[in-house]
């Protein structure tokens, strides 16, 4: 079921200013009716972007489907869908599948918030005192691997000097989904613990370690409900649960919006990939920025350049405008708190936008 959402908000104000990227109440209304899909995290961002656009363009009713990252990109393929969110760029063998749905060219990926992905963790005495762990790649790579199995384990009661940390029993908990957040999470692993995380970088949760939950939703149920749980979520829905500092340089850095702004700004886009119009960001996980936290995910919004029915066209132009406005994106951060898109993508991303055609 398509669920249609309208109020509410997430994300970032962008630094994108509004000179870059027509506001949305500055063209024409957009009616009829649209649909999207994908990305799980970016629900609170999506449902308050549709409150907004909706306010500009009362005709329009749309609906989006948090299906997650790969079956919301996958709907979009077979023209189900006027969007995909997704929090993974797409691959080449979906830029050239995405033929057959576009009118002309391929699709292509826009950027439209940053969010740090949080390492969550339920552990009595520890997360309920509102009390951080610090850990670094290896550790956390270890854990998720099931290599490290209990809270006391030396490995990370010598990061926590200052904690008592029981000889509680580490449950992980990861998407059972195929997830642009799991592929962005263990990307941080394949990076910087190479050694202790092994296997191929891929949407879904690759190992037969602890259990697996639906959703970034499912996942933050999950950890609440047992001691000892640990998992990975966006950072927009982490609510009052204990979140890891990762340990950066000499220092461990606590999760924030800010920190994985900082990690974006020392990061450059990926100029490996196919496809026309496309801007996607490779993530430096191994910034030494001062303050930054290196666990991030860069979500997208995935559209054609030209579509076979021009009121598709005309909507996605115009959706993406606003989303990647000061406006669009002060309503998303007011709702979900993450980190801002860099203004230096800001003209980069106004020439995407103004690619799709609506003639």
């Amino acid at each position: 079921m398509l669920a249609s959402v309208a109020a509410c908000g997430d994300n970032t104000a962008s630094t994108t200013d509004s000179s870059s990227t027509d506001s949305a109440s500055k063209t024409a209304p957009i009616s009829g009716n649209f649909q999207g899909a994908g990305a799980s995290s970016q629900q609170s961002a999506v449902e308050a972007w549709i409150a907004g656009f909706q306010g500009a363009n009362p005709d329009a009713k749309i609906a989006y489907n948090p299906s997650g990252s790969g079956a919301g990109v996958q709907t979009f393929l077979t023209g189900a869908t006027a969007w995909a969110g997704s929090d993974k760029a797409l691959a080449d063998d979906e830029v050239e599948q995405s033929k057959s749905v576009c009118a002309d060219g391929t699709a292509f990926d826009v950027p439209v918030y940053v969010s740090p992905i949080a390492v969550i963790f339920n552990l009595k005495g520890v997360s309920d005192a509102g009390k951080h762990i610090n850990m670094d790649a290896d550790t956390i790579a270890k854990i998720f691997d099931g290599k490290i199995t209990k809270w006391n384990d030396p490995a990370i009661a010598d990061q926590n000097k200052d904690l008592t940390l029981p000889d509680t029993a580490i449950t992980v908990v990861h998407r059972s989904d195929k997830s642009g957040t799991t592929q962005n999470f263990v990307s941080y692993f394949k990076d910087q613990a190479p050694d202790s995380w092994t296997y191929d970088l891929s949407e879904n949760w690759p190992n037969e370690v602890g259990q697996g939950a639906k959703g970034t939703s499912g996942v933050v149920s999950t950890v609440k409900q047992a001691d000892g749980t640990i998992g990975y979520a966006d950072f927009s829905q982490v609510g009052d649960l204990g979140t890891v500092a990762v340990k950066v340089g000499d220092s461990y850095n606590e999760i924030s919006a800010e920190a994985g702004s900082k990690v974006i700004e020392d990061s450059k886009q990926d100029d490996t990939v196919k496809g026309d119009n496309r801007i996607v960001i490779k993530i430096n996980h191994a910034t030494e920025a001062k303050g930054a936290y290196p666990i991030v995910l860069v979500s997208y919004d995935i559209v054609c350049p030209a579509y076979k029915d021009t009121k598709q066209a005309e909507f996605a132009k115009a959706w993406l405008t606003y989303v990647t406005s000061d406006e669009g994106q002060k309503a998303a951060q007011d709702a979900a708190g993450t980190a801002p898109l860099p203004s230096s993508l800001k003209s980069e991303i106004t020439k995407s936008i103004k690619a799709i055609k609506t003639k």
